[in-house]
């Protein structure tokens, strides 16, 4: 009996530990942990002046009017499978609305790989491939780790509508040399965002310093004259991330956008 009453006095005091660690667990608030999201830096890379707001579904996500040529600040938004809008100026109507990640190819409505969860990503407004009266979203993931020492991370986009496949040269300290060859429209310098199989715009490692890029729609056409030289004398800081992309007006006006963020 003596050993009976031991026995229900430890099983009692088993079961209580269990029950208090178990309400511990359960007692977590949930309101302290921060909401799963992806970060999304939103750009303008289109022609028209007005300034753009970006919408995923129905809720806006960006507080300020992103210019041409400029990006928001990365924000948290909703992953996995997502519909992405934009809207011009003040007015309510979607311009473009492409769905991510509901699709196993691209196509002009739909992609695969949605936003990811704890990752960042950015996401183009642009004219379409054949008309610039009509626009388009393209997401690319980021990859925010910091440079090597010395070096800057480039990528290098291609949203110049009416132009096929180009190639970029860089010049560094008076020598020139092949950078990407036959980007196509839509793309990054070496990543493909036409196919079933998604790659991310992979940024490539640079010498940091004063840099130039040539463009050109074919390994022996002349170069594209981009307006105001802006990729002249491109001054590239250690331990920055640059992209640049190119876009077109319907005149062939091809321009030039350069954003940079530092490494996390």
């Amino acid at each position: 009996m003596k050993n009976n009453h031991f026995f229900f006095l430890g099983s009692f005091a088993i079961l209580a530990f269990s029950a208090c660690n178990k309400t511990d667990y359960l007692d977590v608030n949930a309101g302290d942990r921060p909401p799963l999201s992806a970060n999304i830096r939103f750009v303008n890379a289109r022609i028209p002046a007005t300034g753009i707001q970006f919408w995923t579904f129905t809720q806006k996500v960006t507080t300020d009017a992103v210019l041409p040529g400029a990006a928001s600040p990365y924000v948290p938004t909703t992953f996995g499978n997502v519909q992405i809008n934009f809207t011009e100026g003040s007015g309510t109507a979607y311009k473009a609305s492409r769905q991510f990640g509901s699709s196993a190819v691209y196509s002009a409505t739909g992609g695969p790989n949605g936003p990811i969860t704890g990752y960042y990503h950015t996401v183009f407004a642009a004219s379409t491939k054949a008309n610039t009266g009509k626009d388009t979203l393209i997401l690319f993931y980021d990859d925010l780790s910091a440079p090597p020492p010395g070096k800057a991370k480039f990528r290098f986009v291609h949203l110049a509508q009416g132009i096929g496949g180009v190639n970029v040269k860089l010049k560094q300290n008076n020598v020139e040399s092949s950078l990407f060859t036959a980007i196509p429209y839509g793309s990054a310098g070496g990543s493909n965002l036409q196919g079933s199989a998604y790659e991310s715009a992979p940024f490539t490692n640079l010498n940091a310093g004063t840099v130039s890029l040539v463009v050109s729609a074919g390994e022996n056409a002349a170069p594209i004259v981009i307006d105001q030289q802006r990729l002249t004398n491109i001054n590239l800081e250690a331990g920055k991330i640059y992209t640049v992309f190119i876009r077109a007006d319907s005149k062939g006006v091809v321009s030039a956008g350069i954003l940079s963020t530092g490494g996390l």
